[in-house]
């Protein structure tokens, strides 16, 4: 309370005082109800521990900045009242909005270089506010000229204000017990008291501009005032809703960021996690209960809320009681309250807006890749100051914008760039089929995207891949990682597909997303906007290995090698697994495998079954596939004619790890261990002979295995 209440009563004579005489004081009681009002709604509705909501800087500076726009649009004092309420209200009601729609998550994320550049241009406009009432010169006197003539200064306002920021820069040196405001307040009352023992007139409050007044003030009442200001809402009209749309929708933004920033500083001490939601429901309650009986805005508020947790406050209890002392306080010494010198509060302000300004942003010059940071803060400050707050929201808004665009567009939108060299399909090939693909490798080049395609990255793209599409025949546009894609990005996904159209090259895209975090289904986003159609050269697969086994299939068909689904079976001593053995070796191989057919669809075995055997493919083919424990399947590999599998069970007798499924209607040789081993045992030349062929087409694998395994590590 004794941080709250000095600052509540200076901000709302900061907020007032452009009104003209007499409003000060409406101010310092406006001030003073917000302080009760937020203090005591905010922490019911809340769920934040320790936090002091109060009447605070940012409030001040928007709300001083409306009230001179409309007295010099021309409103009349108590016109400008009744905008402000309505302002307050609206500004409520979009808090309240804010965190029925889940926004108080998003508005953490205002990037830090926007929010301290408004929080500090808050600051210096505060600063510049409080130069007249601390010098005491005529509200439109220009600052350099006034500054220059000391003569137009009321020097006991310039000494009471320069006491009490003395006192308050150096109470934290000398005791934490009070509060620097407290006793800056009462150092600056002091020194009013003793310089009126030399000059008596000060010691007259009646008609005295030094200092606030009574609470009604000149103008009657702030009863008469405050029923005049409900009178007066009923009377207004959309075009004043426009004069106050805009700055209560800053003051909303500003309230809530000055919050949630409390808000995680309360977090980090207490080990706690706020709601951001509910605090912004609670935030804006509390505003339109403090407009309601015309109280100033406020937030929950950093300087409070730290001395409520360093004097042991743990609960939201401490922060209602916060709000129920400065009642108290005002209803034992609110008379006192009349005494307290302009001046005095103006160097309290001038202290909260030293304190506010962010000091380490100079620290930001120090490096090249921080300059924009700071330019940007150095852009919101200067709008801020000589344009307006409004305004500068509006700046800070595009900036924020700007500034996640340039993280966007930092980095390539390709996470992994691979050549068919080094990655092949997971379609197993015969040996003099690798060697093909080996030498032409490089013709097929592989994409793998990640993040956002829109207009600030595509262009990249595009740029990045500009000498491969004068040269490979093959790009595969791999979208697994994508998170969204606009319809500039379509545009230049199109230019990429008709430039290798041209040269009779292919563009291919895999693993396009069934939903993005936006909801679009890329399929059918695809084929609306055309990108892949019947009509079009662009073909879409379901992984990035089905893609690769067309590309590879379609190399091998121009080398000759084309894939034979309906080529007749072949017998064993035709497998390049079986090639160059004995005469008897083959026999003895022949007397232990069993043929078995399977028809398009069926399952050899399954996962987790037992079995032995080892299987030779002689016509067709066979995927082996693996379930996964959240749902769906992993395609491991496909086997064709001429290949084998089911060689892990067959050497170590454990479960299968993966299921066999028949692509087409396939025949196989089976080959079980144990009659492997009977045979094996008559024919000892068959167990030397068939393991050593069995390692080294292992071997082989493993090879190929190893090298796209360096290749994605070095991508």
């Amino acid at each position: 309370m004794l941080v709250v209440l000095p600052a509540s009563i200076a901000f709302g004579v900061a907020i007032y005082s452009p009104l003209g005489e007499g409003s000060t004081a409406l101010g310092a009681m406006a001030g003073i109800i917000g302080a009760v009002g937020l203090g005591l709604v905010a922490p019911i509705f809340g769920g934040t521990r320790a936090l002091v909501t109060a009447p605070c800087a940012p409030a001040a500076a928007v709300m001083a900045a409306l009230s001179i726009e409309l007295v010099g649009a021309g409103q009349s004092p108590g016109r400008v009242m009744v905008l402000m309420t309505l302002a307050a209200l609206i500004s409520g009601a979009l808090q309240v909005f804010y965190g029925s729609i889940r926004g108080g998550t998003l508005i953490k994320y205002i990037p830090y270089p926007v929010v301290t550049g408004y929080l500090s241009g808050v600051g210096v406009v505060i600063f510049l506010k409080q130069l007249p009432p601390f010098f005491g010169w005529a509200k439109d006197t220009p600052a350099l000229h006034a500054l220059g003539e000391p003569g137009l200064w009321q020097w006991p306002g310039v000494t009471v204000g320069v006491v009490t920021i003395a006192v308050m820069m150096l109470a934290p040196r000398i005791t934490k017990v009070v509060p620097s405001a407290i006793l800056g307040l009462v150092a600056g009352i002091a020194a009013y008291f003793a310089l009126g023992l030399f000059k008596p007139e000060l010691l007259h409050i009646e008609g005295n501009p030094l200092l606030i007044g009574e609470l009604g003030g000149q103008g009657g009442s702030f009863l008469d005032a405050f029923s005049g200001r409900w009178t007066g809402l009923v009377e207004l009209s959309f075009h004043d809703l426009g004069l106050i749309l805009m700055p209560a929708l800053t003051l909303s933004v500003l309230l809530s960021i000055d919050t949630l920033k409390t808000c995680v500083l309360v977090d980090a001490l207490t080990h706690t996690r706020h709601n951001s939601n509910r605090e912004m429901i609670a935030q804006g309650v509390a505003n339109i209960c403090s407009a309601t009986v015309g109280g100033m805005p406020g937030a929950g508020t950093s300087g409070p809320t730290l001395v409520n947790i360093a004097s042991g406050g743990n609960s939201r209890l401490s922060g209602l009681l916060s709000g129920g002392f400065v009642l108290l306080a005002f209803l034992l010494l609110g008379g006192l309250v009349a005494w307290a010198p302009i001046a005095a509060l103006a160097g309290i302000l001038i202290v909260v807006a030293y304190r506010m300004f962010d000091w380490s942003i100079f620290s930001l010059l120090k490096k090249r890749s921080t300059m924009l940071d700071f330019m940007v803060i150095v852009i919101v400050i200067g709008v801020a100051v000589s344009v307006g707050l409004i305004q500068a929201s509006g700046v800070g808004i595009a900036l924020a914008i700007i500034l996640f665009i340039r993280e966007l567009i930092r980095g390539t939108v390709i996470h992994r760039r691979l050549t068919g060299c080094q990655m092949l399909s997971r379609q197993r090939r015969l040996p003099e089929q690798m060697e093909i693909l080996a030498r032409r490798g490089e013709e097929i080049l592989i994409c793998e995207l990640e993040g956002n395609l829109f207009f600030g990255t595509t262009d990249q793209l595009y740029s990045e891949l500009e000498e491969d599409l004068k040269t490979r025949r093959f790009i595969i546009l791999d979208m697994r990682r994508v998170r969204g894609v606009d319809y500039t990005a379509v545009h230049v996904l199109e230019q990429i597909e008709a430039r290798l159209e041209q040269r009779g090259a292919k563009l291919l895209f895999s693993n396009l997303p069934r939903e993005l975090p936006t909801g679009t289904n890329l399929h059918i986003y695809f084929d609306e906007v055309g990108l892949v159609t019947p009509e079009s050269h662009g073909k879409i697969f379901p992984q990035l290995s089905d893609a690769l086994e067309w590309v590879e299939n379609h190399i091998l068909e121009e080398a000759g090698q084309p894939l034979r689904t309906s080529a007749p079976p072949i017998k064993l001593r035709d497998f390049a697994f079986t090639q160059g053995r004995s005469e008897e070796t083959l026999q003895a191989l022949e007397a232990c495998a069993v043929e078995r057919s399977l028809a398009p669809g069926e399952t050899l075995f399954h996962q987790g079954e037992t079995g032995d055997a080892i299987y030779l493919i002689r016509k067709g083919g066979v995927k082996i596939v693996l379930k996964l424990q959240e749902g769906g399947e992993f395609h491991i590999a496909t086997f064709r004619r001429g290949d084998f599998f089911g060689d892990m069970a067959f050497l170590d007798r454990e479960t299968r790890s993966a299921d066999a499924v028949a692509e087409t209607a396939t025949e196989l040789y089976e080959i079980s261990r144990e009659r492997f081993d009977a045979v094996a045992a008559r024919h000892p030349r068959l167990g030397m002979e068939f393991f050593n062929s069995l390692a080294r087409s292992l071997a082989i694998r493993l090879r190929y295995a190893d090298g796209e395994i360096r290749a994605l590590e070095d991508s």
